[in-house]
């Protein structure tokens, strides 16, 4: 594993939870000071992963962001739930080493991200997964679901997978950027280049987000903190429709209720997709979050957040004084 220079922020006194008090104000979420929450990484067989986590119990939910994307852009959701969790950042994500081989696919993320979850107190309730993330979810889920209650899919499914990456790249601000510019002269400039993919968005909101996705180097210039490199070059199409078919299959396999929630402005889920989702899973249920695009999490936090406190509720409570089997996270490559 390699691992990204830590890099410093714009502001010498950046503080990575500096922003929770207004994040909370723009969504209307009760603020009682800042929330119980550290970032905590383990170091594993194949590499370092580093996660927020949420609350002093064990975590109920597990946040898997999407590409070029951090644990961060889940800090909305987390507050408006209230309830324990960890957001992880990806391989090759946020504070999460990058691998050498450059593999970031669901099948190499969910083998990684098992392992973690194995050493937790208590098997998580829920995963939560947005684009690359949802469809980690989708792999771990097929091994593990043993130990879960239920399963969230933001925004994507294995159907966009065989589309290729550019209909979701082509997105919200920095995931769009995946493909483009590496390198920047200041931070201004990596801000006003994430700002052209996002019109709608005030410039200064789009800041605390970039910096926690953002590294200066050792010249002075500034980059992303995730392996640009490694995912921006598109797999070949046989490569695509082979993991497309193979997650199509792990959504069959999941035994648990599974939710899809994807943005109504987005255009990642077709209908297409939604009708083979079903086939697999018949009683998934289905939800389009008014105004969202890509992004859900960002775009309607505390909807999506709404959504996720029913759906888990009402999704096959554990029996009282019946502990939960551990998973085992062995997963095919």
């Amino acid at each position: 594993m390699s691992q990204p220079e830590p890099g410093e922020a714009a502001d010498q006194d950046y503080d990575e939870f500096s922003f929770l008090e207004r994040y909370s104000a723009f969504e209307g979420i009760p603020w009682r000071g800042r929330p119980a929450v550290r970032r905590e990484s383990v170091c594993l067989g194949a590499g370092r992963l580093s996660g927020l986590v949420w609350g002093t119990e064990a975590p109920e939910l597990v946040f898997l962001h999407g590409a070029g994307q951090n644990a961060h852009t889940w800090d909305s959701v987390a507050m408006a739930l209230d309830r324990p969790a960890i957001a992880i950042d990806l391989p090759g994500h946020g504070h999460s080493d990058w691998r050498e081989d450059k593999d970031y696919r669901p099948p190499a993320n969910a083998g990684l991200i098992g392992e973690w979850l194995d050493r937790l107190p208590a098997a998580p309730r829920a995963l939560v997964g947005m684009s690359l993330g949802g469809l980690t979810a989708i792999r771990l889920a097929a091994a593990s679901d043993a130990a879960l209650a239920c399963v969230v899919v933001i925004d994507i499914t294995p159907g966009a997978v065989n589309r290729g990456p550019q209909r979701v790249e082509q997105r919200d601000g920095a995931v769009g950027l995946i493909g483009a510019q590496r390198t920047f002269a200041s931070f201004e400039e990596m801000l006003e280049a994430t700002a052209a993919r996002a019109p709608g968005r005030p410039v200064e909101s789009l800041r605390p987000g970039i910096l926690h996705n953002a590294r200066r180097l050792d010249d002075g210039r500034w980059a992303w903190r995730y392996d640009q490199e490694g995912f921006g070059q598109p797999a070949p199409a046989a490569t695509r429709e082979s993991l497309s078919e193979s997650l199509w299959n792990d959504l069959s396999r999941i035994s648990v209720p599974v939710m899809l929630v994807y943005g109504s402005r987005s255009g990642v889920v077709t209908d297409e997709d939604k009708a083979a989702f079903l086939r697999r899973q018949p009683s998934a249920r289905i939800e389009a979050v008014d105004g969202a695009g890509h992004a859900v999490q960002s775009d309607r936090a505390v909807r999506l957040a709404e959504l996720i406190n029913d759906f888990t509720g009402s999704a096959g409570r554990r029996r009282p004084g019946r502990p939960a089997a551990r998973p085992s996270h062995h997963h095919p490559g």
